[in-house]
């Protein structure tokens, strides 16, 4: 046994001064007796009691020595020569990935295993030893840089918690190179259950490595697939994955939940190391959100030992582009430009049959309408008569001083200074309308709601100007089509793994987007670009995207996001690790480290203390002397 701080044995000298102060002490005990008369003993104590007596056994000053002696002991800071896993510099790598929630240890999960291993590491620091600490997951951080105080190391591995995503080790173990400093040489230790993923990509660590395995068994279900699809004229359809990756073959409760009811439940068997295909064809029209659950049957001996990959979700998937109709007796400036569009799906229709028995999401009606207009969103072009909708005026000249709006949408971007229109038509009993383009005599482009949808027109003939040859036609029909429909703010639903980055793409208009997370909470997203990242997809779940104008909503998506890895969900422990052209193995320890056991002599200090203060207690309870004279006690001390 050594000591740390062996000066702090001098402060067993306080032992002087409390011996000094028992000596000192006038010690009178409290006597019954039956006279005063022989209470002559007075007198001579009085005499006796001089600066100076000797010392006598007493149960309390053995029991201050004994304070004195642990705490100077533990002061002291003794400690005993152990094996450790490294020395000097040190950099301890913390798995906190999806697996490391698996149960199949006692007192918990890995992770909780991991953690007591990481404060053993801790415990047999050297004087001269420092520990980095890095908590991997999807984004790896350093939770205690390099430091040799225990304390804070235990509290950053106290506070640390696990993921419910796919660890970056390429990104820790660069991380841990870049921490060692200008080191040469240091110590890595890695405690996991051993996933490290494709070692090729895993760079090589310059110093030595030590790894400290954890976990012990491989049964696991999981979810590892679930995805929708639309298909025209027929109903949607669900396709999942199952997963065993256990040795032995597994019954399971397979649960759809749709909107947030029980859509259906059923047992299936999955074979050993292997997996089985659902597809569902029945899902409702019109469904928002899908989630899909595992839970094994209550008469199963079959473990499953992580929970997090049991639970998947899906959305709708939602394609914003358009059908859209094109009724006109000719115009290739519409057909190019709705073929161009991305979001526009364009069918054209003839005139003589008439508006087809289909329904579509717009009508493009140019110079042409039929006797009942469809219940639809429409864009009317060069209207030839009037509808329930306006009134069709004189036509005009006076195309002169064209003025665009401000501040609307459905203009960004438009410039229509060097655009030359011969003559319009003017139009009246548009109160619903909101003149977007306007000339001298009148409004060249209209756009509004009324009755349910939504109606643009333009009151001249696309030909009768130069519009289509400017670079304002695509850009005005693109801010319509936008309009008519607005594009997602994400470009997928579904597909998103749990620590993606998601592009969001609001629209100019923005002021923030409101995020909603799986467990509730809430994040606020400034919007001062075009695309905004959000890469707090930390939780498996839905999320849900607002975007704000204002403090109004103007926009909502939701997306899921799923765990889907089967590096993570193939729970068995590897017994070695491969970095690089590195084998690394599970080895004996051969560092030497200091194992410190002050809190233990601390802790016995205190016990000590509170039995001084027990029996210090019990002797002030002691009766005092009572002399009787006449009918009144005395009191004598």
């Amino acid at each position: 046994m050594q000591f740390l701080t062996p000066l702090a044995l001098l402060g067993g000298l306080l032992a002087i001064p409390i011996i000094l102060l028992y000596m000192l002490r006038l010690r009178r005990r409290e006597v019954v007796i039956s006279s005063t008369f022989l209470w002559q003993q007075i007198l001579q104590d009085n005499e006796a009691n001089t600066p100076w007596q000797r010392l006598r056994r007493n149960l309390l000053l053995l029991l201050q020595l004994l304070i004195l002696a642990a705490l100077v002991f533990a002061l002291a800071r003794p400690f005993i020569t152990v094996p450790a896993v490294g020395a000097g510099q040190i950099v301890l790598l913390l798995d906190a990935s999806a697996s490391m929630n698996a149960t199949d240890v006692d007192g918990g999960t890995r992770f909780d295993m991991a953690k007591r291993q990481a404060q053993n590491v801790i415990n047999t620091l050297g004087a001269g030893d420092s520990m980095t600490v890095i908590r991997v997951a999807d984004v790896p951080e350093i939770i205690a840089p390099a430091t040799s105080d225990r304390l804070q190391l235990t509290s950053a591995i106290n506070s640390a918690q696990p993921s419910s995503a796919t660890a970056d080790w390429p990104g820790a173990i660069t991380l841990a190179i870049g921490g060692a400093g200008d080191a040469t040489t240091f110590d890595v230790v890695i405690i996991s259950d051993g996933g490290l993923g494709d070692a090729a990509l895993l760079p090589e660590i310059p110093g030595e490595i030590s790894y400290i395995p954890v976990g012990e068994r491989s049964e696991n279900m999981a979810i590892t697939a679930l995805a929708t699809r639309s298909r025209a004229g027929q109903p949607p359809q669900l396709f999942t994955q199952i997963t065993n990756y256990g040795p032995q073959d597994a019954e399971i409760v397979y649960s759809l939940t749709v909107d947030g009811e029980l859509f259906v439940s059923n047992f299936y068997t999955v074979p050993a190391e292997d997996n089985i295909a659902l597809t569902s064809e029945q899902l409702p029209v019109g469904f928002q959100q899908i989630e899909a659950s595992l839970t094994m049957p209550a008469a199963s001996d079959i473990e499953d030992y992580l929970p997090v990959d049991d639970r998947a979700w899906a959305i709708a998937s939602d394609t914003t582009t358009r059908r859209v109709l094109l009724m006109s007796p000719g115009n290739l400036f519409i057909e190019q430009v709705l073929r161009s569009l991305p979001s526009a799906e364009g069918f054209r229709g003839n005139l003589d049959r008439g508006i087809p028995q289909q329904a579509f999401d717009l009508y493009v009606l140019d110079r042409w309408l039929p006797n009942d207009l469809p219940d639809g969103d429409l864009l009317i072009i060069n209207p030839q008569r009037s509808t329930d909708l306006f009134t069709i005026g004189a036509e005009t000249t006076q195309a002169g001083d064209i003025e665009v709006a401000n501040n609307d949408p459905r203009t960004q971007f438009l410039n229509l200074n060097n655009v030359n229109i011969l003559q319009f038509n003017q139009i009246s009993d548009v109160e619903w309308a909101t003149p977007l383009v306007s000339a001298a005599g009148g409004p060249l482009v209209l756009a509004g709601d009324i009755d349910g949808r939504q109606v643009a027109i333009f009151t001249f003939d696309i030909h009768n100007s130069d519009l289509p040859l400017q670079i304002a036609w695509p850009v005005l029909m693109a801010n319509l089509m936008e309009w008519f429909a607005p594009q997602n703010i994400i470009s997928t639903t579904g597909g998103l793994t749990v620590g993606d980055s998601v592009l969001i793409r609001p629209p100019l208009t923005a002021s923030a987007i409101n995020v909603t997370l799986p467990d509730g909470a809430q994040q606020s997203l400034p919007v001062d670009r075009q695309s905004v990242v959000f890469a707090g997809t930390s939780q498996p779940g839905i999320y849900r995207l607002e975007v704000l104008e204002g403090s109004t909503v103007t926009q909502s998506q939701s997306f899921s996001v799923n765990l889907f890895d089967p590096a993570e969900s193939r729970i068995a422990p590897q017994g070695t690790l491969q970095i690089g052209q590195t084998t690394v193995t599970p080895g004996e320890r051969e560092e030497v480290g200091q194992f410190e056991f002050w809190p233990l002599v601390a802790l016995i200090a205190l016990i000590i203390l509170l039995v001084e203060w027990y029996v210090y207690q019990q002797r002030q309870r002691a009766p005092r002397i009572i002399r009787r004279t006449g009918s009144a006690p005395d009191v004598v001390s």
